[in-house]
């Protein structure tokens, strides 16, 4: 290491008063970039290529190259971004944070063995996964603002889609536009009182100290993510659950203590609280769900046919149908259109839409109404009986402007954005102080700017 970075760590080992960069007179991290005031530590590139690892992100390149690189454009933006008082949301970083860190203790399966992994306490992985996640957003909204005036026109739209190569304009996939109208068989009353009886005893045996509630969410709760860490939900907001649940789940106080029965679209829970943390809270639930009798699946199945019959027969159009005996609040109110989750338009590819809609449609035609059917609402997970009409088919074909003028577009304001932060990049970095240890100076970065000369 030359002397302009043993001075550099020197000088971070006083003002930190630490021994994560320097014990006594022997360094054990480096310095090996400072971009403007800001440094770089080998320890970075070595959490940023194992967090990758983890994660399965393929890294195109000499990972010593290509992650000091992406360090060191982020803290470009990053600083453009305190110049121009862009800062995070915390309430949405949190959020964020949240799911990351239940995501890693579902995979790895409890928060000891998640420690134990990544070598640290949970507090200092969340704290560094707070700082991740706030400077991505800042980031991306960095991005956004320097990009905002770029809209292209649909002359230019046109011109861009007319100097593209035939071969690469792209070939958009067969899609579909699908109505849906669907309900619940409804639950005999019997079924209900046994699923309130079960939870009725769990919560007898919790407060009596028989059994622990972790234990039995693990054994019995239908929410399958959750009973893997013993019904535990993690921290969420009020707005994260359905109303129901947070009406009670939110006036809990005492952790010992288990909830009434609540009943939500999911099903019946028990909730016990874990701890709270301002407008958050962590609590622990059991979800059991009524099951429906084949008797009554049946009936389900008879009153759709009725329903498809009388719309075929013209008595009323497929939209009147779906507004008096649909279910489906979430496309009730939009002519029973799904919406795709990906893209949040509807249309959908086949391989997009659920399983059991995309066998029924495979062979229809525009304006044909399916069978009655029972699938799995993902959402809820759930049967329900369904019956759809296909709206739109669209076969495969090359991209057009009378189809795909919004694919199109979207291809072309990609484009020019990434060429605008391209251009960005490279003045950015004529004006900052960039200084690399030589030991990692010999590689092939993406933007040559690093090394002035």
């Amino acid at each position: 290491m030359n002397r302009f970075f043993k001075i550099v760590v020197g000088l971070w080992c006083f003002v930190m008063v630490s021994n994560v960069l320097c014990a006594q007179d022997n360094v054990i991290d480096e310095v090996i970039w400072i971009v403007g005031d800001e440094a770089i530590l080998r320890s970075e590139v070595e959490e940023e290529r194992l967090r990758a690892q983890y994660e399965g992100q393929q890294i195109a390149g000499d990972p010593y190259c290509v992650i000091p690189e992406q360090i060191a454009i982020q803290k470009l933006f990053l600083h453009q971004a305190e110049l121009d008082s862009i800062y995070a949301n915390e309430s949405s970083v949190s959020h964020q944070v949240d799911m990351r860190m239940n995501y890693y203790i579902s995979q790895i399966g409890s928060k000891e063995k998640m420690e134990e992994y990544f070598r640290k306490t949970s507090s200092e992985i969340r704290e560094e996964m707070m700082t991740s996640v706030r400077n991505q957003m800042i980031i991306q909204q960095m991005q956004q603002k320097l990009t905002e005036h770029i809209k292209p026109t649909p002359a230019e739209i046109r011109r861009y889609y007319n100097s593209l190569p035939a071969d690469s304009i792209p070939m958009m996939p067969a899609q579909v536009e699908v109505q849906i109208l669907s309900f619940e068989p409804p639950v005999p009353v019997e079924e209900t009182e046994r699923i309130k009886g079960r939870l009725r005893e769990f919560t007898e045996r919790v407060t009596s100290g028989k059994a622990d509630f972790g234990m039995l969410a693990r054994l019995y709760s239908e929410d399958t993510e959750s009973a893997k860490r013993g019904g535990e939900l993690g921290f969420v907001g009020r707005g994260q659950l359905v109303s129901e649940f947070a009406d009670v789940a939110f006036n809990l106080n005492d952790p010992k203590k288990v909830s009434r029965i609540v009943q939500t679209e999911y099903g019946y829970h028990i909730i016990q609280l874990i701890e709270k943390k301002g407008e958050r809270i962590n609590c622990r639930h059991i979800l059991l769900r009524p099951r429906v009798s084949a008797d009554d699946k049946i009936k389900a199945i008879n009153k759709l046919d009725t329903i498809s019959s009388a719309v075929r027969n013209g008595e009323y159009t497929f939209e009147q149908a779906i507004i008096h005996f649909s279910q489906d609040k979430n496309t009730v109110m939009n002519a029973g259109l799904m919406t795709n989750p990906n893209t949040g338009s509807t249309r959908f590819e086949y391989q997009d839409l659920p399983a059991e809609v995309a066998k029924q449609i495979y062979t229809m035609k525009e304006g044909d109404i399916s069978a009655p059917f029972v699938m799995m609402d993902q959402t809820k997970n759930k049967e329900v009986c369904a019956i759809v009409k296909l709206r739109k088919k669209t076969d495969m074909h090359r991209a057009n402007l009378t189809d795909d003028f919004q694919t199109i577009k979207g291809m072309l304001e990609q484009k020019q954005a990434a060429e605008f932060i391209h251009d960005w990049i490279l003045q950015k970095q004529k004006n900052t102080f960039i200084q690399i240890d030589p030991k990692w100076a010999g590689c092939d970065f993406e933007y040559p700017g690093w090394i002035h000369d």
